[in-house]
């Protein structure tokens, strides 16, 4: 296999991690798909580092009794510390209270090699929709950054939805 092929097969099998760690809902397997550096900004947080990420993951997934995510098929380039990507995701989530809930957004991700396997070194979730499975609700006005790789200036706070 070519260098490429054997990245995107790599990081197929962390979005495969991610999204079944989510799943179950096991804050460790969740955290360690991120670099022990790693960067995770998400609803206007920013947890640096994975024991960061790992203590932030439980209060914010004890809102929900199960959440399935489905992730798309992630855009990728290789760059020279790893790999850059960029992947729409939907989520599907029944709440504690038995209401239910579907978001959209995008992940814009740096990937690493560390410890012997693909890993995130930086996750900017873009959000774009989270309300009724109907999509009745309005889109957030989130930016649009354009064709891959354009994305979010290093700094770029995340967008927070109002209550």
């Amino acid at each position: 296999m070519d260098e490429f092929t054997t990245a995107a097969v790599g990081i197929g099998q962390l979005h495969a991690r991610f999204v079944d760690a989510v799943f179950r809902q096991d804050i460790r397997e969740f955290a360690d798909c991120f670099a022990e550096d790693g960067v995770w900004k998400i609803a206007g947080q920013t947890m640096a580092g994975r024991d960061a990420i790992f203590a932030s993951t439980g209060p914010m997934l004890a809102y929900c009794e199960r959440i399935q995510l489905i992730a798309q098929t992630p855009i990728l380039e290789l760059t020279n510390s790893g790999a850059k990507g960029r992947q729409q995701m939907i989520e599907l989530s029944q709440m504690k209270d038995g209401s239910g809930a579907i978001t959209i957004g995008v992940y814009h991700d740096d990937y690493v090699v560390e410890g012997g396997r693909w890993r995130f070194a930086k996750r900017h979730w873009s959000f774009k929709y989270r309300g009724p499975t109907d999509l009745c609700e309005t889109f957030a006005p989130t930016p649009d950054y354009g064709a891959f790789p354009a994305g979010p200036a290093e700094d770029e706070e995340t967008y927070v939805r109002p209550k």
